[in-house]
């Protein structure tokens, strides 16, 4: 190929297609018109060889060659903005989007407390919470350039990646006021009533029952939820039993917590961002709250 008579700005539009995947939204992305950023996708079609975006049912999909296209192209676009513009401006000047992805704890205790802080340090940041999927998912949504910033557990080698552990999280029992297992409370009255399973895959059991069958006990459990955020509701009105993560308990001052009456697991929580990002005044912001925040 001769760089010579290459177009960057090339790149730049089919980065926009590829995260789009819709000509139009990726023109007005852009500020540019519908026909333009049409005839950009043919010439990228021409360069690469490959048909880029394919029509399916109602929408558009990337094609593998696509897919394999979108980190190293970030990775790419990130280091010549590093290259040809690498003075930011002042964070309060900063006119940017985060997208960060992370489950609903944290994210109870820091939603608020992160926007009130960017409204001084950062106006201009503006951040979308995506829908969670699980780490798995978000470790590649980091790859791919789709996610900023990610709080979860993220277990294996950073690779690509640049991963802080922020804490160690354990679970506590928590129930009502009032509620009739608290007096003399250990491993038979945790047992006599029904527990709520907090599972974002509808799952009904979890390595704690798996444990629970080894020492020949189980206990019931009569509610899954998607989420740790609906369960202080659901005790409060209810004999019902919960395990969560100790730093949850603030959030519902009102419920009792006691230690869970059998060993159990916690978790680590990760902070993650990709490492091209390293010179992102906005991310590093963001993610420096967020871990300050949390840890």
């Amino acid at each position: 190929m001769n760089l010579r008579s290459f177009d960057l700005n090339l790149l730049v539009i089919l980065d926009a297609l590829l995260d789009e995947a819709h000509v139009s939204r990726a023109a007005d992305r852009l500020n540019l018109s519908q026909p333009a950023a049409s005839a950009a996708l043919q010439r990228c079609r021409h360069l690469f060889g490959d048909a880029l975006l394919e029509r399916g049912r109602g929408t558009m999909r990337l094609t593998p060659k696509a897919e394999s296209l979108r980190a190293p192209l970030k990775s790419l676009l990130a280091g010549v903005t590093d290259l040809v513009d690498p003075v930011d401006p002042p964070l309060t000047e900063l006119q940017q989007v985060l997208r960060i992805s992370m489950t609903d704890f944290p994210a109870l205790l820091v939603i608020g407390p992160l926007q009130q802080a960017l409204a001084t340090s950062a106006p201009g940041i503006d951040l979308v919470f995506q829908p969670w999927h699980g780490a798995e998912a978000a470790r590649a949504a980091l790859i791919a350039g789709v996610t900023d910033i990610a709080v979860s557990v993220l277990p294996g080698e950073a690779g690509e990646l640049e991963v802080t552990n922020l804490l160690d999280e354990h679970y506590v029992t928590s129930l009502r006021p009032g509620h009739p297992a608290i007096p003399g409370f250990d491993l038979d009255r945790w047992l006599a009533y029904p527990h709520i399973l907090v599972s974002g895959r509808g799952e009904t059991r979890s390595p704690l029952d798996a444990d629970l069958v080894r020492m020949g006990r189980a206990r019931r459990v009569g509610l899954v939820v998607p989420s740790f955020g609906m369960v202080p509701d659901l005790l409060r009105g209810s004999d019902m039993i919960a395990m969560l993560p100790s730093r949850m308990m603030p959030v519902a001052p009102d419920l009792v917590s006691l230690p869970v009456p059998i060993p159990v697991a916690g978790f680590p929580l990760h902070l993650a961002w990709h490492r091209r990002r390293a010179k992102d005044a906005g991310l590093q912001h963001v993610a420096g709250l967020l871990a300050g925040m949390l840890a």
